[in-house]
C-alpha cells in the first residue's frame, strides 16, 4: 500500500473493509518477519505511512489484530506495534464455540477424533523419547489416583493431550485438545441429566485400563497396536451415550 487510503463516507463498512486489509498485510509483514515476539513493527505515525491508510483506519485494523492475538500496540518512548505469541486456549474455545453452534453430532465427533488420535499415535510412537515416556507415565499416575479419589470428570483428557503433543504436530495438538474438550462436555451434559453411581465409576476405571493399553503399545514401539487400541478405546468413549446423545 502507497498512496493513502480512505473509506468513502457514503460507502458502508468502508472503515471496516480497508482495515480487514490493512490487518492482512500486517499479519504476512509478522509472518514474513519470523514472528518474532517482542519485536517491534513500526510507530503508528511509522505504519500509517507505510499503509497508506488513514489513522481511523489504521487504528481499526490494529484492534483487530489485538483481536487475533498477533500484535498489540505499546504506547510510551520505545513503542509501537508490538508483535505477540497467541494465546492457543482462546482458539480452543472459539472452535469449541463454534462446533456447539455448528451442532457438531456425536457421530461427527468421534469421525473427527478417530482420524487425529490415530494419525497422532503413529507420530508419538515415532518420535517418542525416554522423557516422552515418563510424561506418558506421569499421566497414568495422575489418572488413576483421580480416580481412586472419585473424580470420573476430566481426568482422561490429559492423556490424550500428551499423546497429541509427543506427536510433535501442533495442528494435531490443537484440534485433539478441542475435540476431547468438546466429547467430555457431552459426555458430562449425558451424566448430569442421570443419577451419578458405579457406572461412572466403572467407565473411569475402564478408560484407565484403555489408556494403559494405548500407553504399553507406545512404549514397546507398536503403533499399529496402539493404533487398534486408539480406535477401539474411541469406540468405546462413544458407546458411553445413548444413540440420540
Amino acid at each position: 500500500m502507497t498512496s493513502k487510503q480512505n473509506a468513502t463516507p457514503g460507502e458502508k463498512g468502508g472503515t471496516r473493509r480497508l482495515a480487514e486489509k490493512v490487518s492482512e498485510q500486517i499479519e504476512k509483514d509478522i509472518i514474513d518477519g519470523g514472528w518474532r515476539v517482542g519485536s517491534v513493527l513500526g510507530s503508528e505515525t511509522e505504519l500509517i505511512e507505510r499503509y497508506g491508510v488513514s489513522r481511523a483506519v489504521f487504528r481499526e485494523a490494529v484492534r483487530l489484530v489485538e483481536h487475533q492475538q498477533m500484535a498489540a500496540m505499546r504506547r510510551g518512548p520505545g513503542g509501537g506495534l508490538v508483535v505477540t505469541e497467541p494465546d492457543p486456549g482462546v482458539v480452543r474455545n472459539a472452535a469449541r464455540v463454534y462446533l456447539r453452534h455448528a451442532e457438531v453430532n456425536r457421530q461427527q465427533l468421534m469421525q473427527a477424533r478417530t482420524a487425529l488420535e490415530v494419525a497422532g499415535i503413529a507420530l508419538a510412537a515415532e518420535n517418542l523419547t525416554e522423557s516422552g515416556i515418563v510424561r506418558l507415565k506421569e499421566a497414568l499416575e495422575s489418572e488413576r489416583e483421580l480416580i481412586e479419589q472419585g473424580f470420573t470428570r476430566g481426568h482422561a483428557r490429559n492423556l490424550h493431550r500428551v499423546i497429541a503433543e509427543l506427536a510433535g504436530n501442533p495442528a494435531i495438538t490443537l484440534f485433539v485438545e478441542v475435540l476431547a474438550q468438546l466429547d467430555q462436555d457431552i459426555v458430562q451434559r449425558e451424566w448430569d441429566a442421570e443419577s451419578a453411581g458405579g457406572e461412572h465409576r466403572d467407565a473411569a476405571r475402564e478408560s484407565h485400563e484403555a489408556h494403559e493399553a494405548i500407553v504399553a503399545a507406545l512404549v514397546a514401539g507398536d503403533a499399529p497396536l496402539g493404533q487398534h487400541r486408539m480406535r477401539r478405546h474411541l469406540q468405546a468413549i462413544a458407546a458411553l451415550l445413548r444413540p440420540e446423545a
